[in-house]
């Protein structure tokens, strides 16, 4: 069985495509983006109404950026502030997605995970972490005594953790494709290779210039993810964040330390900055990944240090948001940025929840850049944010857990957008 990283590449071929439209053609819909959301978003679309829909991936992939590599956990809904987008979404779209695996055939498995408190200091935030997911929805939480934590994972450190029976684990790419195969099956086409350039807005009609040609359409969904504040600028809406990229590294398992981790294991986390903290996850596919950090990417694509955009650089640099955001939390940044250019650091961080873990035990995995949508106050944006604006929505932030909530963030774009409003429903006459 190969890395994780290998098992990866092995599914990043080109998805199909048919010719793509003449200039003639009119879509009622378009959406833009090729991830996970954009194609649950276009299978809502077209399982509630009638309509011609296209959508438009750049690169020549379908789930090429932050879908394609994610750790592939589908969560449960634990962390989210109860009331909150993402806290309903999740809730609803965790229990789709295994239903939608279980009809389509996608691999998946519900695995649980543990959430350990690895000393006393922490052990009541695992109560604030119980009372807030059973406040979401969560049946199966089960808080976990020394001796029962081992029972689940036997090699893990700590002195209590809590049970997490809802989590699982998924390959989002092959959720992706999967999608696309219910939108085409719906008459709907899937393009890649169509990044789109330019947009003019007419009175009765988008333009979309891409790399492939000029599509037009009544109504345009913006699922851009790295670049939809950038699709959101062409369209002249004015979004009210920006993008800042944060790249992701992880580590994977060599094969004689993988019995060490059974399924998922994380941290307590820190509340005021929840997305962080490495863990441990099994793949669907096999192995066993450890991380991830976050470190400031330099370039929106920047999956290493090597890969530098200066015009992302400059964007980023001269958002005033960014420098207040730097300046209040320099010292985590500078502590992400010291695990990520030291394996020696990594290592600690992993070994304090795994004690047997050794530093030989761990070889480069791969990485992912999240989309982090900033305000100007330097505020990170932690909920989902849909901007809407005339025959438009833009999606501008869709962080974790948008992949196990997309099935229930299209329906909630196909239920609630008003550019759906004159568009007949399935089953009318």
């Amino acid at each position: 069985m190969g890395s994780v990283l290998e098992q990866k590449q092995k599914i990043r071929a080109p998805s199909p495509a048919g010719p793509f439209p003449g200039p003639t053609s009119r879509f009622d819909v378009a959406v833009i983006g090729g991830g996970v959301v954009g194609l649950a978003t276009a299978m809502a679309l077209v399982e509630r109404y009638r309509l011609s829909i296209i959508v438009l991936e750049a690169e020549n992939r379908l789930a090429a950026h932050q879908t394609g590599n994610n750790s592939g956990v589908i969560h449960s809904g634990l962390y989210y502030k109860p009331g909150s987008l993402k806290a309903t979404l999740c809730t609803q779209g965790r229990e789709q997605m295994y239903r939608f695996c279980t009809e389509h055939g996608v691999a998946h498995e519900r695995t649980g995970k543990v959430v350990v408190a690895i000393d006393q200091a922490e052990v009541p935030q695992l109560e604030v972490l119980r009372e807030r997911g059973t406040a979401n929805g969560l049946q199966n939480l089960r808080p976990l005594p020394m001796e029962e934590l081992r029972e689940h994972e036997p090699h893990v450190a700590g002195v209590a953790g809590l049970f997490v029976e809802e989590t699982g684990i998924v390959s989002y790419r092959q959720v992706t494709a999967a999608f696309a195969k219910v939108v085409r099956g719906r008459g709907g086409e899937v393009h890649t290779e169509a990044k789109v350039c330019r947009v003019t807005v007419k009175a009765d009609a988008i333009v979309l210039h891409t790399t492939r040609g000029d599509v037009e359409c009544r109504n345009l969904v913006n699922c851009g993810g790295l670049q939809s504040d950038r699709v959101a600028a062409m369209c002249d809406v004015r979004p009210d964040v920006r993008i800042v990229p944060f790249r992701g590294e992880y580590y994977e398992l060599t094969p004689e330390a993988q019995p060490l981790v059974r399924n998922l294991i994380y941290p307590v986390p820190n509340p005021a900055f929840p997305f962080l903290g490495v863990h441990f996850t099994r793949m669907v596919g096999g192995g066993i990944e450890a991380g991830p950090n976050a470190v400031l990417a330099l370039s929106r694509h920047g999956y290493s240090w090597r890969r530098i955009s200066l015009r992302d650089v400059c964007g980023t640099m001269c958002f005033g948001g960014f420098w207040r955001m730097a300046k209040k939390y320099w010292k985590t940044g500078f502590g992400e940025m010291h695990r990520s250019l030291s394996k020696r650091a990594f290592h600690k961080a992993l070994s304090r929840l795994m004690p047997e873990l050794r530093i030989e035990h761990l070889r480069r995995g791969g990485a992912g850049v999240r989309a982090q949508a900033m305000d100007c106050t330097g505020a990170m944006v932690d909920d989902f944010r849909i901007q809407k604006a005339p025959r438009m929505v833009h999606v501008l932030n869709a962080p974790s857990p948008a992949a196990t909530a997309s099935i229930s963030i299209g329906q909630y774009i196909a239920r609630e957008a008003s550019i759906v409003a004159d568009l007949p429903r399935r089953g009318e006459g």
